[in-house]
């Protein structure tokens, strides 16, 4: 069948066609093809089940994120490069015991995460962060606003 009658460039077909006989689905092939890779999937799911409160105060901002079922050594903050602040964590599947089946699962499990841009005068160097039943809360301190710049008198010589 000759597609071009059909009004369909060869440019498509062929990218259509790649997609459809590619067989590894690894995420390299997905990117290369221009969709998602499965770990971007993953990330925004995480991203999009993960609530979390911002608040500002005087001196510091406040995150509070829900971190249920996690403790402290399962959570991971960092600042990325451009002030990203990034909060992650996952919770895995409790081991089975032997005899016993699960009938319903609804608490979720996988991965937890949040990634906050942190404004200018945000201070990287003074991030602390507490877990407390379930929830983290990290603060993130201001920098003191710059001294406003005095003016520089010049002295004026005579000739």
């Amino acid at each position: 069948m000759d597609f071009r009658l059909m009004g369909l460039d060869a440019p498509l077909l062929h990218t259509l066609h790649h997609m459809l006989n590619e067989e590894d689905g690894s995420d390299a092939a997905k990117s290369a093809a221009g969709g998602p890779t499965r770990t971007y999937v993953r990330d925004a799911k995480a991203m999009a089940a993960t609530p979390a409160d911002v608040k500002e105060y005087t001196g510091s901002y406040v995150f509070v994120i829900d971190m249920p079922g996690l403790k402290s050594g399962d959570i991971k903050v960092q600042v990325e490069e451009d002030n990203v602040l990034n909060i992650s964590g996952e919770r895995k599947r409790e081991e089975e015991e032997e005899g016993a089946k699960y009938v319903r699962m609804e608490r979720r499990i996988g991965k937890f995460m949040r990634k906050f841009v942190l404004p200018e005068n945000a201070d990287t160097d003074k991030i602390s962060a507490v877990c407390q039943d379930g929830v983290l809360t990290v603060t993130v301190a201001k920098l003191p606003p710059p001294e406003p710049k005095k003016p520089k008198t010049i002295e004026v010589k005579i000739g």
